[in-house]
């Protein structure tokens, strides 16, 4: 008989020195086919007319709905104990920094 209550699995999940740096990013751009979501992240700055990819995130699509929910959760523990993150007027002329698209855009 099947144990009805399995133990969660631990796992040990290993911290490099470079990634633990961490990188910047205001800048995300998803896209996605049936089988990933593609999501590269790279950092624009003002007069700088070029942009580099710095990371690059392929996951599959309940992946990244999981990740969606992550995010929501987070974002609702992080107000609680520190107030609204509050989003300041409307994009800016140059579209810099994360965020939805625009009715009726498209990516593809």
């Amino acid at each position: 008989m099947a144990n009805p209550n399995p133990q969660p699995q631990q796992i040990n999940i290993e911290l490099g020195e470079k990634e633990a740096e961490g990188i910047y990013s205001n800048l995300a751009i998803i896209t996605h086919s049936p089988a990933e979501f593609v999501i590269d992240f790279t950092r624009v700055l003002p007069g700088v007319p070029k942009a580099k990819v710095h990371a690059r995130i392929i996951t599959t699509p309940q992946h990244a709905k999981l990740l969606l929910n992550a995010l929501k959760d987070n974002i609702e523990k992080f107000e609680k104990s520190f107030g609204e993150i509050k989003i300041q007027g409307e994009p800016s002329a140059g579209g810099f920094g994360f965020q939805t698209p625009i009715s009726g855009d498209k990516v593809h």
